[in-house]
C-alpha cells in the first residue's frame, strides 16, 4: 500500500511517514495541493492524508482540481475543526477529518480501517439498465454520462447495492461505510443519502427511506 502525504509542515510529514513505515506502507510526500496533483497525475496511491491550510494551492482547492478518475480515499489532517470545514470535507468526497493536534495510533487506525475497506473483493462493473458503476475505475455513468460522485456516496451505494433489498440502519453504513466507530450525529448519513440521490437522477427512487431505520436499495421500485 502506498500512502501520499499532503502537509507543508515538514515534521508533520516525519511523524506521519515513521508510523506508516512501521506499518509497512510505502509513502510520497508533497508540500503543497499543486505539488499532490503533479504526484497523483503520475503515481498510484492507496490513500492520501491531506491538510487543508497549505501555500499555493490548499487541501479544499486540489480536492476541487482532481479529475475524478484520480480521486483516491482521503483523510483531511487539519488545525481547523470547525464544523464548516468538515462539511465542506465530506462534501468533496473526502473519507474521514482528524484535528490537529492528532494521536499518530489513530491516525494509523483510521488508515486501515479505509484500506481495509476500499480492498474488499468486488465485481468489476454493476450494471443496472443504463446505470453502470465500474469499481476498478470508481466511477458512476448514467446513460453512458459520467455523473460527479463523490468517493464517499460512491461507497454508500456500493454498500446500498451489495445489500440490496436489506434494510440497512445509518449506524450500519457509519460502521461499514465511513469503517470505524463515528462518533457524532448520524445526520451525516442523511446528508449523503441526499446528495447521493440528487446524482443518481432518474434513479434516485431506488434508494428507499425505511422509517425509523435507515435506508435500503432495491431494484425494483415498489
Amino acid at each position: 500500500m502506498k500512502i501520499l502525504i499532503v502537509d507543508d509542515e515538514e515534521k508533520i510529514r516525519s511523524v506521519i511517514r515513521e508510523y506508516c513505515t512501521s506499518n509497512d506502507y510505502d509513502t510520497d510526500e508533497a508540500e503543497s495541493g499543486k505539488a499532490a496533483i503533479k504526484k497523483i497525475q503520475s503515481n498510484q496511491y492507496d490513500l492520501m492524508i491531506l491538510d487543508i491550510m497549505m501555500p499555493e494551492m490548499d487541501g479544499f482547492s486540489m480536492l476541487k482540481e482532481l479529475p475524478i478518475e484520480k480521486r483516491i480515499p482521503t483523510i483531511v489532517l487539519s488545525a481547523r475543526g470547525e464544523e464548516y470545514d468538515k462539511l465542506t470535507g465530506f462534501e468533496l468526497g473526502i473519507d474521514d477529518y482528524l484535528t490537529k493536534p492528532f494521536s499518530p495510533k489513530e491516525l494509523m487506525a483510521r488508515i486501515k480501517a479505509i484500506l481495509k475497506r476500499t480492498n474488499q473483493t468486488i465485481p468489476d462493473i454493476y450494471q443496472y439498465h443504463t446505470l453502470e458503476m465500474n469499481y476498478l475505475s470508481h466511477t458512476l455513468k448514467i446513460d453512458k454520462k459520467l455523473i460527479n460522485i463523490t468517493p464517499k456516496e460512491f461507497d454508500i451505494l456500493t454498500y446500498l447495492i451489495k445489500n440490496k433489498n436489506i434494510a440497512i440502519s445509518r449506524e450500519q453504513l457509519l460502521s461499514n461505510v465511513w469503517g470505524y466507530d463515528f462518533f457524532g450525529d448520524d445526520r451525516t448519513v442523511d446528508t449523503h443519502i441526499k446528495m447521493l440521490r440528487n446524482n443518481l437522477g432518474k434513479y434516485r427512487n431506488h434508494i428507499k427511506t425505511v422509517r425509523g431505520l435507515g435506508y435500503k436499495y432495491v431494484e425494483d421500485e415498489e
